[in-house]
């Protein structure tokens, strides 16, 4: 099985990446929305507590892959992206249960990605430039910034969309 597993800083471009994948015909999983979906049946906001706040819970309940294990339950065929990771227990759990593992790092600037997250106005999108801080804070306390050091692509996206998903299809083809 090959996984292709995409890590970014949040407002990076990953579902930019996954738009460009998508056209390429590769399936794909996002870790988030496998988040997202255990914290809403979870009663973890009747408690209180954040996405982010349930998701570290249970890497510290769970172990730090747990997200992997869970994603991994998903995964179907030959070929599948999954976005989204966040650690080398991550990226080494992908190894451990799948197989043939290459990690892309999808890149923008901080200010870039604060714009952008904010433009798109989901629930979790920073309300200041210090929340931003703190939830790229949190993001690198769970190992981030190793498995973007030691990614085995870099895809930059500073450019415009039409440039970024030229770059991703590239990529991709050479990955097939």
């Amino acid at each position: 099985m090959r996984l292709i597993v995409t890590a970014g800083m949040p407002g990076a471009g990953k579902e930019e990446f996954l738009n460009a994948c998508r056209s390429e015909g590769i399936p794909s999983i996002t870790m988030g929305d496998v988040v997202r979906e255990c914290y809403a049946s979870s009663g973890a906001e009747s408690r209180g507590l954040s996405v982010g706040q349930y998701a570290s819970g249970q890497r510290e309940e769970f172990g730090p892959d747990v997200w992997a294990r869970r994603v991994m339950e998903r995964v179907q065929g030959d070929i599948c992206i999954i976005d989204g990771c966040r650690s080398m227990d991550e990226v080494n759990s992908f190894r451990r249960l799948g197989g043939d593992v290459t990690i892309i790092a999808i890149h923008a600037s901080p200010a870039v990605r604060y714009e952008r997250l904010v433009k798109r106005q989901r629930a979790d999108a920073p309300a200041n430039p210090d929340e931003f801080r703190e939830r790229d804070e949190r993001e690198l306390s769970w190992g981030l910034g190793n498995v973007l050091a030691l990614s085995d692509h870099l895809v930059d996206n500073m450019s415009g969309i039409d440039e970024f998903h030229e770059k991703c299809a590239e990529l991709l083809r050479s990955l097939r």
